[in-house]
């Protein structure tokens, strides 16, 4: 584990025994089970097998918010905020569980029914489900009022049509939370969110695993859906209509997540690149020496920890349920754009060094330019920022 290298208190919510001990057991579950060479081959495969998903399983790392009456942990998002912190520390590249955790399951958790909440959480938590959200389309991304796809009624089933891009786990996902339009004509009002079990739909497609930038060990994929049939009870709260306001609800979390996200790879590039240039030595001295290095490490240590304070911020406004849309766009955007600068200042210091694919930072630079991008641009943050004045 790199040492931390920021001088920022954890707040006490974080501080707690058992919130100490349960960040200590993640990161040894992930040094066992996810160590540089089997990480290296998700990013060749494009991939991550699926017997790592059983093994989180396995280890309680699915279903860690959600709670114990469906088979979860019956922990809060604090522990959601280790997995995901554990996840950028470790370098564990591309293991959507966080996305399976804290988001997906948590549109069944909210908003299903209880018979939805009996029937799909407890396998979102001992390795049955992989799960993903097929929000974008090809012709609609941030703006989720441009849906296209469609779910007809018909009789006591509703058939879906459409297509669905740049899905995370969308090779290996069994669960689908589809958003998709069960009236076309009433705009954001006919929105809806459908669950498919993929094993066995007819209709359902998986398109190729995109080549991405980054992120090479995220499956990422186009979904189709060719007069998928699913039954009414699929119907995520059983009210139709409901999708866009329950889509709004959990966004928050969503874009504090990447903010999480964003932080934890800014603590592992600085930490990374302060080791590098105390090593390194170019002109007789170590590059830690040159007063050029010391003023843009401590440039970036100073954002960084401007960050890291209002990440905690907002994550304990998130515990109290005061956690608003605009302060969430906020930390979504401010620190993702951090994170992007933070890394390439980083990189920079590591020279010719820094451009090859087997040094950490490299890949830190690939990963980190679609935090900028998905859920949603942070052009889109602050036009909801900006509705606020």
């Amino acid at each position: 584990m790199f040492a931390n290298p920021l001088n920022v208190e954890r707040p006490s919510f974080l501080a707690e025994e058992d919130i100490v001990i349960f960040e200590d057991a993640v990161g040894k579950f992930f040094d066992d089970h996810a160590p540089e060479s089997r990480v290296a081959k998700w990013r060749e495969d494009g991939i991550v097998e699926r017997a790592m998903w059983n093994e989180a399983a396995e280890a309680g790392l699915a279903g860690l918010s959600l709670p114990e009456q469906y088979g979860g942990a019956g922990g809060d998002y604090r522990h959601e905020v280790i997995l995901m912190e554990q996840l950028g520390t470790k370098g564990v590249d591309g293991f959507g569980l966080s996305l399976h955790n804290a988001i997906v399951a948590h549109y069944i958790l909210h908003y299903g029914t209880e018979e939805q909440r009996q029937r799909w959480l407890p396998g979102f938590c001992d390795g049955t489900y992989v799960s993903a959200i097929a929000m974008t389309e090809p012709g609609a991304g941030s703006d989720l009022q441009g849906i296209k796809a469609t779910a007809r009624l018909d009789g006591n089933e509703y058939v879906i049509n459409g297509s669905k891009t740049f899905i995370t786990n969308g090779q290996t996902a069994n669960l689908v939370v589809v958003v998709c339009k069960t009236d076309p004509t009433q705009g954001s009002r006919g929105t809806s969110l459908l669950v498919v079990e993929t094993e066995g739909a007819e209709g359902f497609e998986r398109g190729r695993n995109l080549d991405k930038l980054g992120m090479e060990a995220a499956d990422t994929s186009e979904l189709f859906f060719n007069d998928v049939r699913v039954p009414t009870a699929n119907l995520i709260g059983g009210d139709e209509g409901q999708g866009f306001y329950q889509l709004m609800g959990q966004l928050p979390q969503e874009r504090l997540n990447i903010a999480v996200q964003g932080i934890a790879t800014i603590e592992r590039a600085l930490s990374v690149t302060i080791d590098y240039v105390k090593q390194r030595k170019a002109f007789g001295k170590a590059i830690i020496e040159f007063q050029n290095t010391q003023f843009k490490l401590a440039e970036c240590k100073t954002k960084a920890t401007v960050a890291r304070v209002f990440v905690n911020h907002c994550i304990g406004l998130h515990l109290q349920g005061k956690l608003d849309a605009s302060t969430a766009s906020m930390a979504k955007y401010w620190v993702t754009d951090l994170e992007n600068e933070i890394v390439d200042e980083c990189l920079q210091l590591f020279g010719g060094f820094g451009y090859m694919a087997e040094y950490p930072i490299a890949r830190m630079y690939r990963d980190s330019r679609v935090q900028r991008i998905y859920g949603g641009t942070n052009e889109v943050m602050k036009i909801l920022i900006a509705r606020t004045l």
